[in-house]
C-alpha cells in the first residue's frame, strides 16, 4: 500500500511537473544560424528569431513560435541604414559589434546581452527566464540592475520613475478616471532604463495588448510582453538620454510644425451652442483683454449628433460664423467621433456603405455599437479605402471654414465599453481582429483627419486625438481626456504631459481647470498659470457644470488668469522655436528633468515628480492651490527666479507659494526671446524682438526659428533660422548668419542681459562699434545699432538693441 502510494504520489509530481513545463514554452537553445549583411537569423528549439542592426545604436529583434511572417508596423516609418556590423561566433555564442554597441547571443540556452564596446552591461536578458509563451502572450525578462530607473510609457500614471509599478497597454475610455487608474486612452510601448550611468530605450512594436512589469509583484526582474503577435522590438543605446529619445522618434517619425494659431489659448466647452453663445464667449474674450486663438465647438454642434452635419436651428449658418470669427482672429475646431448613424437615406451614411468602409464581423455582418447618435456603423482606418472615405468626408469642415478637428471617443469607446474580439479589420491587407487593431485604430483615425485636413484646405491642420499609438506625433496633438477638477488632477496632468514628451509626443495637454466636477476659485487660478506653460492650451469643461471662462471666477481669477495667458503670448518667439526643435529631432516642448539631470538620482524622488522644464530654460514648480509651502528641488547652480531675477543655489528648498504667481525659475546662461504683447496670432507683434539673455557659466545655443506659421513653404526653405550663441568663456553673444528665406518679421533684436555688468563693445561683421549713446551704422550693411548703459524698466542692468542682418555676423562682448 505504502508502494502504491509513492507511485501515484511520484506519477502526480511528474504529470505537475510536465504540465508546468509545457505551459510555459521558453525558447530553448539555437540550433541553426545564419549571418547575412546585419541581420542574424537562428533557429531555437522552440522559435525563430532574426537580429538585426538598424543603425549604430539600434538593434532590432523579431521572434516568433512559427517562421516570421510579414514585415509591417504602423509605428515604425524610420528605414534601416547603410552600415557595416562585424559578427562573429564561437559554439557557445554570438557576437554583433557597431561603432556604439555589442550585442552578445548566448546559444545554450538562447539569451541576449546589450553592452557597450567595452563590455559593460547595459540591459539582459534575466537567466533563466529570457524570453518565453503562455498560450499566445509572448514575455521577455530582463534583469533589473542595481539602482535603475525607468521613465516613459506614454499616458500614464504614477511618479517619474516606474519602478516597482506594472502598466497595461489598451485603449480605454476612461471617464473621469481616478489618480492611479491604467489603462488610460493611449498606448505608447517605450520606455527607457537608467543606471551606472548607462541609458537605453526599448520599443515594443507590438499593437496587441502589451503589459510591462518593472519589479511590480516581484523583486527579480523588469518585463514587457504582448498578448499575442510577434516579440518585436527595438533596443537603443546612447550616452545621453536626449539622443535616445531621438532615436526612437527617428524610428517612429518626429511631428509636423503646427500651425502657429494653434499654440495660443483655446477656450471650449461641452458645449457652447448656438452661434449667437459662440460669438458672446469671442467677443468677451477680446472685451477682457484675454488673448485666444481657438473656439471648439463640442457635439451638439451636429444635426443629433450625426456626422458631417450641422444643426441648422443652432447653427443656420456656419460658414458665416467662422468667417467672423476669423475676422476676429479666432479659428474653429470641431469634434469628430468614429460612428456614423445608422440612418437610411443620410448621405455620409450611404456613402459609406456603397464604398463597403465599415467594419465587419467574420460572418459579413456590419459591426453595431451604440454610443452618441444611436446605434453606429465604424469606418476602418486601417484599410486604405477607409481612410480615403474619411479623408473626402473632412473636407466638409474645411469647406465651412473649420480649421481644427479633434477626433474624440475613437479608442473605440462605445456604450457598455466591450467592444467583441471578433470584429475583423483590413489592416491594410493583413486582416485581423479587434485584438490587434484595437490600440492603432484612434491613431489611424487621426492620420486620416489630418491628410484630409491637409489636402482640403493645403495648409497645416491642428488636429486633436484622444486615443493613439507610437508614432500618433506624425499626425496629431494629444490631451488627457476627461479629467477632474480636483488638485490631483492638475498635477497628474502635469505628469502625463511630461511622460507624453519622454515618449515622441511634443504636443499634448489636459483640460485646464477639469472637464468634470468645477474647480474652485484658487484651482482654476493655478491651473490656468500651469496651462500657459503646457503645449496645449485649453481651457474645457463638462456638461452640467457651471461655466469655466476665466471671468467666471472673479477679478481676481481673471486678473491672474489673463497675466499669465499675456505671458504665453509673449513668449510665442520661444514656443514656436521650441516646437521647430520637436519637428527636427523630436525633442519635447515640456521636458522632464530626467532629460538633462538623468543622473542626479534626486530628480527621480516623488517629490519632485511634478517638476518639469519648458524648453530648455524655464523651471516649472507646480503645486496644489492650496498650499502655502512647497518642497522644491534646483538641478543646478545659479538659477533665477523669472519675476525678481533673484539668483538661487542648487539643491532642496522649501518656498513660499501664492495664489497669483507659479514659481518659475530660470537656467543661467539661457537665451529667451519675447515679443510685444498681441491678442492673437493673427495679430502681429511689433518689429522688435527682445531677447533675454541670463548669465551663467555653460556655453549656450539657442536656435531661433521663423516662417509664415501656416503653409508648409517651409518644407522648402522658406524659413528663418539663426543660431544665437552665449560663451561665458569668451565672454560672447554672438549672432551667426541666417539661413532660410523667409524675411523675418523681427527687424529688431533688444537683448536684455541678466545678471551682467557691462557690454563692452558691439562687433558686426569686422566693423567694431564704439560704445556711447548714440546710434552707428553697420558700415557693410547700412542698419543700425545702438546701445544704453543704463538699468532699464525690467530691472536689468544693460540694454543693448541690435538690427538683425543676414550677410553679418553680430557678436556682442560682455563681461
Amino acid at each position: 500500500m505504502k508502494f502504491f502510494l509513492f507511485v501515484i504520489g511520484s506519477l502526480l509530481l511528474h504529470f505537475s511537473v510536465s504540465g508546468q513545463s509545457s505551459a510555459v514554452r521558453n525558447v530553448g537553445s539555437v540550433q541553426q544560424v545564419e549571418i547575412r549583411d546585419n541581420k542574424v537569423s537562428l533557429v531555437t528549439e522552440n522559435a525563430f528569431i532574426e537580429i538585426s542592426v538598424y543603425t549604430p545604436s539600434v538593434v532590432r529583434v523579431r521572434m516568433d513560435k512559427l517562421p516570421l511572417k510579414r514585415d509591417f508596423s504602423y509605428a515604425v516609418v524610420g528605414k534601416p541604414q547603410s552600415l557595416k556590423a562585424t559578427i562573429s561566433q564561437s559554439a557557445s555564442q554570438l557576437t554583433i559589434l557597431s561603432d556604439s554597441l555589442k550585442v552578445v547571443i548566448n546559444k545554450k540556452p538562447y539569451a541576449i546581452s546589450f553592452q557597450t564596446i567595452g563590455g559593460e552591461i547595459i540591459n539582459e536578458d534575466e537567466a533563466g527566464l529570457t524570453t518565453s509563451w503562455i498560450g499566445e502572450e509572448v514575455t521577455t525578462y530582463r534583469k533589473m540592475q542595481q539602482g535603475e530607473h525607468f521613465v516613459g510609457l506614454g499616458e500614464k500614471v504614477g511618479n517619474l520613475d516606474r519602478k516597482g509599478s506594472g502598466y497595461t497597454n489598451w485603449n480605454t475610455d476612461a471617464y473621469g478616471y481616478s489618480a492611479y487608474q491604467d489603462p488610460l486612452y493611449s498606448s505608447i510601448p517605450f520606455y527607457m532604463g537608467i543606471h551606472h550611468h548607462l541609458t537605453y530605450g526599448i520599443f515594443l512594436d507590438n499593437s496587441y495588448q502589451t503589459d510591462f512589469n518593472f519589479g511590480a509583484s516581484n523583486n527579480r526582474f523588469s518585463s514587457f510582453g504582448a498578448r499575442g503577435g510577434e516579440m518585436n522590438y527595438y533596443f537603443i543605446y546612447h550616452q545621453r538620454l536626449a539622443d535616445v529619445i531621438k532615436s526612437y522618434t527617428f524610428l517612429t517619425g518626429r511631428m509636423p510644425l503646427p500651425p502657429l494659431w494653434s499654440l495660443g489659448y483655446q477656450q471650449n466647452r461641452y458645449s457652447y451652442y448656438p452661434d449667437t453663445e459662440v460669438m458672446r464667449i469671442a467677443q468677451t474674450l477680446r472685451e477682457k483683454k484675454i488673448p485666444a486663438d481657438g473656439i471648439t465647438l463640442d457635439i451638439h454642434y451636429m444635426d443629433k449628433y450625426q456626422l458631417f452635419t450641422w444643426d441648422r436651428d443652432r447653427f443656420p449658418n456656419p460658414k458665416k460664423m467662422t468667417q467672423q470669427l476669423k475676422e476676429m482672429g479666432f479659428k474653429t475646431t470641431v469634434i469628430v467621433d468614429p460612428g456614423i448613424k445608422v440612418e437610411p437615406g443620410a448621405p455620409a451614411f450611404e456613402r459609406g456603405l456603397k464604398e463597403d468602409v465599415y467594419i465587419k464581423y467574420p460572418d459579413g455582418n456590419r459591426y453595431t455599437g451604440e454610443v452618441w447618435p444611436g446605434w453606429c456603423y465604424f469606418t476602418d482606418f486601417t484599410a486604405e479605402k477607409g481612410r480615403a472615405f474619411w479623408r473626402r468626408e473632412v473636407k466638409f469642415f474645411a469647406d465651412n471654414g473649420v480649421s481644427g478637428i479633434w477626433n474624440d471617443m475613437n479608442e473605440i469607446a462605445t456604450w457598455g465599453q466591450k467592444m467583441p474580439s471578433n470584429v475583423l479589420f483590413d489592416f491594410d491587407g493583413k486582416k485581423t481582429t479587434n485584438l490587434e487593431a484595437h490600440n492603432v485604430y484612434g491613431m489611424q483615425m487621426a492620420r486620416a483627419s489630418y491628410e484630409g485636413a491637409k489636402k482640403a484646405t493645403g495648409e497645416r491642420p491642428f488636429i486633436l486625438t484622444r486615443a493613439g499609438f507610437a508614432g500618433m506625433q506624425r499626425y496629431s496633438a494629444i490631451w488627457t481626456g476627461d479629467n477632474k477638477s480636483e488638485e490631483d488632477h492638475m498635477l497628474l496632468g502635469v505628469r502625463l504631459v511630461n511622460s507624453l514628451g519622454l515618449s515622441g509626443v511634443p504636443y499634448s495637454g489636459m483640460d485646464v481647470g477639469g472637464f468634470l466636477g468645477g474647480a474652485s476659485s484658487s484651482l482654476f487660478a493655478k491651473w490656468m498659470q500651469v496651462g500657459a506653460f503646457s503645449p496645449y492650451f485649453r481651457n474645457h469643461s463638462a456638461l452640467n457644470t457651471k461655466s469655466s471662462e476665466p471671468w467666471t471666477y472673479g477679478e481676481e481669477v481673471l486678473d491672474i488668469s489673463r497675466k499669465y495667458v499675456n505671458l504665453r503670448y509673449r513668449l510665442l518667439p520661444y514656443l514656436y522655436s521650441l516646437f521647430y526643435e520637436a519637428s527636427q529631432s523630436g525633442m519635447p516642448v515640456v521636458r522632464s528633468l530626467a532629460i538633462e539631470y538623468t543622473y542626479d538620482d534626486t530628480i527621480y524622488n516623488p517629490s519632485f515628480s511634478n517638476q518639469y522644464f519648458f524648453g530648455k530654460s524655464l523651471l516649472v514648480l507646480p503645486f496644489e492651490s492650496t498650499k502655502e509651502y512647497g518642497k522644491i528641488y534646483l538641478p543646478e547652480e545659479g538659477m533665477y527666479d523669472l519675476y525678481t531675477d533673484k539668483v538661487l543655489k542648487k539643491g532642496e528648498q522649501i518656498l513660499s507659494l501664492t495664489q497669483n504667481r507659479l514659481p518659475v525659475f530660470v537656467t543661467g546662461s539661457s537665451i529667451i526671446p519675447m515679443q510685444s504683447l498681441v491678442q492673437s496670432t493673427s495679430e502681429k507683434p511689433t518689429d522688435t524682438l527682445t531677447l533675454h539673455v541670463y548669465k551663467g557659466s555653460t556655453a549656450n545655443t539657442f536656435t531661433y526659428y521663423e516662417d509664415d506659421g501656416y503653409s508648409f513653404d517651409y518644407e522648402n526653405g522658406n524659413s528663418y533660422k539663426r543660431e544665437i550663441t552665449y560663451d561665458p568663456g569668451a565672454g560672447t553673444i554672438q549672432f551667426a548668419k541666417v539661413s532660410g528665406n523667409y524675411s523675418a518679421h523681427f527687424k529688431i533684436i533688444k537683448i536684455v542681459l541678466h545678471g551682467f555688468e557691462k557690454v563692452e563693445k558691439i562687433k558686426a561683421g569686422s566693423q567694431v562699434l564704439p560704445i556711447q549713446n548714440e546710434i552707428y551704422s553697420f558700415l557693410q550693411s547700412g542698419q543700425k545699432a545702438y546701445l544704453e548703459n543704463n538699468k532699464n524698466e525690467e530691472g536689468c542692468n544693460v540694454k543693448c538693441v541690435v538690427t538683425t542682418n543676414k550677410s553679418d555676423n553680430i557678436i556682442l562682448y560682455i563681461e
